[in-house]
């Protein structure tokens, strides 16, 4: 498969699972002349490392990881921006009634908020998300294997995700819609029920599947996608 993504590209919660293996293939599949920035919480992690020139390790932290990007990618400006960087609570399945507040709030903050401001962050500074000669940018949501999933009554015990994807999605169309005048591409794209630790271990999909198409949707993007909800082979998802 041949991937045209290429110049300055921003990967969040690289520390493993998709994350990890987005960062794998894209080192492997994008041009000499890519540069792709790293943000996870464990860089000295073993499953963090990824071996090539190319790619570089950026902060955790938002303001810190924006303005390190900046001072490297100067006047040539972002390409494409996966926020991928998602946690789980609580660990256990938990009903309406079980779930506590600081989950919740827990959740959001980095689901949902961090997204939010890694974008606003990242508009403050001039060239961050400057046009590039092809006239295209990107900047997608990967949610983090449970996007997208419908709950039902017999699922309410994932309350806490089912109100994050709501918010997430409802973000996707509102900053579809401010950046439209910057020229920026905003969608979510849904990676599939992925083997890993928040999948777990009877999910149909593996990483490596699961980015090989999700990479391959990104390449195919258009100004037309901006604001959709699609699955990680480029079926739109309604919600």
């Amino acid at each position: 498969m041949s991937v045209k993504l290429g110049g300055n590209i921003v990967v969040t919660g690289t520390n493993r699972g998709v994350g990890l293996e987005l960062v794998r293939q894209l080192a492997e599949k994008t041009g000499e002349d890519a540069h792709i920035y790293v943000c996870c919480r464990e860089p000295e992690s073993p499953r963090a490392e990824v071996k090539h020139h190319h790619v570089h390790l950026a902060p955790d932290s938002i303001s810190a990881a924006v303005q390190a990007v900046s001072q490297q990618i100067g006047s040539d400006g972002l390409n494409l921006l996966i926020n991928n960087a998602a946690i789980n609570k609580p660990l256990q399945p938990a009903t309406l009634l079980d779930t506590i507040k600081s989950n919740m709030m827990e959740v959001f903050e980095t689901n949902v908020a961090g997204p939010f401001l890694l974008s606003k962050v990242g508009l403050s500074y001039v060239h961050f998300f400057l046009c590039t000669s092809t006239g295209k940018q990107f900047g997608v949501n990967s949610e983090c294997e449970t996007a997208g999933m419908r709950i039902s009554a017999s699922k309410s015990e994932a309350i806490v995700l089912s109100r994050k994807r709501a918010a997430l999605n409802m973000l996707t169309r509102c900053q579809a819609e401010d950046f439209k005048s910057h020229n920026i591409l905003v969608m979510a794209i849904h990676p599939g029920l992925v083997r890993t630790d928040m999948g777990g271990e009877m999910a149909p999909l593996t990483p490596e599947d699961s980015v090989v198409g999700m990479l391959g949707v990104m390449s195919t993007l258009s100004r037309k996608h901006t604001g959709t909800l699609l699955d990680w082979e480029g079926n739109t998802i309604p919600w």
